[in-house]
């Protein structure tokens, strides 16, 4: 094996290859899910897009995470994904360490509080929990049981309640909100 687990700050010129990686582990449709809705129109966490590199398949693994808010309180979070690993290099804790890495990273940024939408047995190696049900809510189809949450800071969930729209959404629903009728 020719890499290390390390992993470095994504660049523009890795997008093609994770948008391979991506669609090799998620199909094509992958873009149809909801928790891809909170991705558009959105930009990426700064800071927080990682990937491991590997001399012979190129980007072994890659992270995301993007600003979400959750309710009429506007509490924000971070929704992490997409996590994927390329189909060679699986089961060697390459998304581990791209959780680990990036999940201490959030916490020294100041985020509180990690979303996704996801299976409960990998992600809770690194603390994920399922989201008490009723609590959130997401702006489209999904399982909740596959909602899951990971406090950064103690009791950050308990201030979220709600519908979870992506950061730029949820500004320009505030702004239409302010605007005054009439």
């Amino acid at each position: 094996m020719s890499f290390e687990l390390v992993p470095v700050p994504q660049t523009d010129a890795d997008i093609p290859e994770i948008e391979n990686i991506l669609d090799n582990a998620f199909g094509l449709s992958r873009r149809t899910k909801t928790s891809y809705r909170l991705r558009e129109g959105n930009c990426a966490a700064a800071g927080l897009s990682l990937v491991i590199r590997d001399r012979e398949v190129g980007i072994a693994g890659c992270i995301s995470y993007w600003p979400i808010t959750i309710g009429h309180a506007t509490k924000p979070a971070l929704l992490l994904g997409p996590l994927a690993v390329h189909p060679l290099r699986q089961n060697l804790g390459i998304g581990l360490k791209l959780m680990q890495v990036s999940l201490s990273k959030a916490l020294e940024l100041g985020h509180s509080l990690v979303l996704l939408v996801g299976d409960l047995p990998y992600y809770a190696r690194v603390g994920f929990h399922q989201v008490p049900g009723g609590q959130l809510d997401l702006p489209g189809p999904y399982d909740p049981k596959r909602l899951l949450y990971l406090e950064l800071v103690a009791h950050a969930l308990a201030t979220a309640n709600g519908l979870v729209l992506s950061a730029p959404r949820s500004n320009a629903l505030l702004a239409a909100l302010a605007k005054p009728h009439g």
